[in-house]
Parts: structure tokens; C-alpha cells; sequence
């Protein structure tokens, strides 16, 4: 949410704050939304026009598809969060030089509930 910064000017998000914040309120419904329904789904007072950009933006991206059933204009996303996070998690591995290091560094990071799930999933063999 843009903030008042210590000499009273308003903070800015950035594009990717904003493009997470509107996925956000796409992924909380089962159905499309309108950019005027996304706009009431964000705190923070976006300008409709401000919305009807960072939909394009991310219809542009490929993540969020337009409805094509009657609701002209209506957004959903093209993948759920977790769909989205596996795929920057494979994009971040791939970029370094030494992705077996990187993702010794991950699993080290993860909670105990977490290395508890991924030990879980390990084992399962149902991946």
C-alpha cells in the first residue's frame, strides 16, 4: 500500500508491487473481474486507469487471460500463485552459473514446517 514517506510525500509502489497486488485480487475469486472490481479489491485508491494498465501490462506478460464469455473485459489469471512462484523459482535457478549451489542455499533457508512439507513430497514419489 503507497504510504506517506517522512517529509509527507506519498510513496509510490512499483509495477511489480502493483501487477502482485491486482494477481492477488484476481486469485482470491473464481470468476473474472472487470478492472472497476479489481480497483475495489486494492487498498490504496488505484486509478481505474492505473488498473486498466497493469491488466494490459500483465495480459501482455501472458498472466492473466482476457474473459472471452460474454463479460467484455473481464480479467482472470492464467496460472494460480503457486503455478506462478514454481515457474520464477525454476527462471532464478536457471540463471545462475551453479543451480545445484543455489538450491542448497533454498533448502537450508526453508522453516521447519517447510523442509518438513519438501522431505514429505521427496518421499512421496508423487511428484
Amino acid at each position: 500500500m503507497a504510504g506517506t514517506g517522512s517529509r509527507g510525500r506519498v510513496e509510490r509502489r512499483s509495477a511489480g508491487a502493483l501487477e502482485n497486488e491486482v494477481l492477488a485480487v484476481l486469485w482470491a475469486t473464481e470468476r473474472p473481474l472487470t478492472p472497476a472490481e479489481v480497483q475495489a479489491g486494492i487498498d490504496g485508491g488505484l486509478a481505474y486507469n492505473t488498473v486498466h494498465t497493469i491488466l494490459k501490462r500483465l495480459y501482455d506478460k501472458g498472466l492473466v487471460l482476457r474473459d472471452a464469455d460474454g463479460r467484455r473485459g473481464a480479467y482472470r489469471p492464467a496460472k494460480n500463485a503457486a503455478q506462478l512462484t514454481a515457474e520464477a523459482m525454476h527462471e532464478a535457478l536457471d540463471r545462475g552459473p551453479d543451480p545445484i549451489a543455489a538450491l542448497q542455499h533454498f533448502v537450508r533457508g526453508l522453516s521447519a514446517e517447510e523442509e518438513r512439507a519438501l522431505r514429505a513430497l521427496l518421499a512421496d514419489g508423487d511428484l
